[in-house]
């Protein structure tokens, strides 16, 4: 086990490293190895893409590696330990729903029901997703849910940036995967981690975004329903919105 933490230390260090450097605009990854006895520092570059520094012993995944199918990526992360939440968590949170939904769900992070069970939106918030679902005559079968984050912070705390960066392009393949016809942003941190804005989440409703080509509508969490009554007919409203586009772009294809 000492042997592997010191690997793993090395591993974290050397990708905190690359990120660095391609955060600074190098279009070189420079490695320098100090000899003992004071000699001079000996230099090495290497080509580093600058959208992905990765190492190629990296358990996890490439943030360019495209998937044949959901199976096969999910098989390929589900061990992720990119952030330190791989260390926390139960059970890994991959996603739910039909490999060819044409609505998509996204929401933050897993809670405690979500990380015991390994399934997004299980406890009483997903009661009330499922419920609405059924409402706009649809269910988990025919859509898919999936959250940012696939482990669960402690504490139910809010996602961490670094977290959310890491953890985006596993999402992302996700969505090329599936090739929904819509995505519904459910609450402020998704829709901030969606579309890299701060912008508050009332300002972001009542209009279509878009995230890398997907029309993509922006609505309150299930949870923040069960705080506060007066969020849930606004959000009946987003989820008409959501169907009368999804029904729009189906007849355009058709």
């Amino acid at each position: 086990m000492a042997a592997n933490d010191d690997l793993r230390e090395i591993y974290d260090l050397a990708r905190r490293a690359m990120e660095c450097q391609a955060d600074l605009g190098h279009k070189e990854l420079i490695c320098e190895a100090r000899e003992s006895g004071g000699e001079q520092p000996s230099t090495q570059a290497t080509e580093l893409d600058t959208t992905t520094a990765i190492l190629e012993d990296d358990p996890v995944i490439l943030e360019k590696t495209e998937f044949e199918s959901l199976e096969k990526h999910r098989a390929a992360i589900c061990e992720c330990t990119n952030c330190t939440l791989g260390s926390t968590r139960t059970k890994f949170v991959y996603g739910v729903g039909s490999p060819q939904a044409k609505i998509m769900f996204i929401g933050e992070a897993p809670g405690r029901d979500e990380d015991l069970k390994g399934e997004p939106f299980v406890g009483r918030a997903g009661k009330l997703l499922d419920d609405i679902l059924k409402a706009m005559g649809l269910s988990r079968d025919q859509i898919y849910i999936a959250n940012i984050l696939k482990c669960r912070p402690p504490g139910n705390r809010d996602p961490q940036p670094d977290e959310m960066r890491l953890c985006m392009p596993f999402l992302k393949e996700q969505i090329r995967l599936i090739k929904p016809t819509v995505i519904c942003a459910l609450g402020r941190i998704a829709a901030h981690g969606l579309l890299d804005t701060t912008t508050p989440l009332g300002k972001l409703r009542n209009q279509w975004h878009r995230f890398e080509g997907t029309p993509l509508i922006v609505t309150y969490h299930p949870a923040a329903l069960l705080r506060f009554q007066k969020y849930k007919r606004p959000t009946w409203e987003d989820m008409q919105e959501l169907l009368k586009e999804y029904e729009r772009l189906n007849e355009n294809e058709s």
